[in-house]
């Protein structure tokens, strides 16, 4: 990891109970935007997990999958049917109080990195469009994403906006 973040494996969470706790605090507190977890989905879903990494202790957090994963994620499935490859971003946050640092997009440079270090050219990701989530829209935006469908959830209610970035052949983040 070359900005500073830092990979977390289901060792990782088996061997910190506290690591555990913070991410599924700073995970849980913002349950709108993202899903709701326990400490069981946690560790089910960082041993999938294309890349898991955090910053500090955990001020900040990326979950990201690849097209192999067995994610029952709707989204995820959403872009499964579209898409050959791709790595998927289920779900990034900053806590509030190191927000305005870079740290998002230090998480977002790392997995860029990741992806096409493996030969992946397309991450994507979904951001609320109801509830709204503008933050996210904005920092997508800027990192180069690009709207590609939307779907009403029928679980949540929610509807999501699914974003992609291309990266072109041999081309760099």
């Amino acid at each position: 990891m070359t900005h500073g973040a830092t990979r977390v494996t289901p060792a990782d969470l088996r061997l910190s109970a506290p690591l555990g706790e913070a991410l599924l605090a700073l995970n849980n507190a913002h349950a709108v935007e993202l899903s709701r977890l326990d400490p069981g989905r946690l560790e089910l879903l960082v041993a999938q997990a294309f890349l898991a990494a955090r910053v500090g202790t955990v001020d900040a957090f990326l979950l990201a999958f690849d097209e192999r994963a067995d994610y029952d994620s709707p989204n995820f499935r959403w872009f499964r049917a579209g898409y050959d490859r791709f790595v998927y971003v289920d779900r990034v946050v900053v806590a509030p109080g190191a927000r305005g640092r870079g740290l998002g997009r230090r998480l977002y440079d790392d997995l860029f990195a990741e992806a096409l270090a493996s030969g992946h050219r397309r991450i994507v990701c979904e951001v609320n469009v109801d509830p709204p989530n503008p933050a996210s829209d904005t920092f997508h935006a800027t990192l180069g994403f690009a709207e590609v469908g939307r779907a009403r959830l029928p679980e949540s209610g929610k509807v999501v906006r699914y974003l992609a970035r291309e990266f072109p052949a041999g081309g760099a983040a």
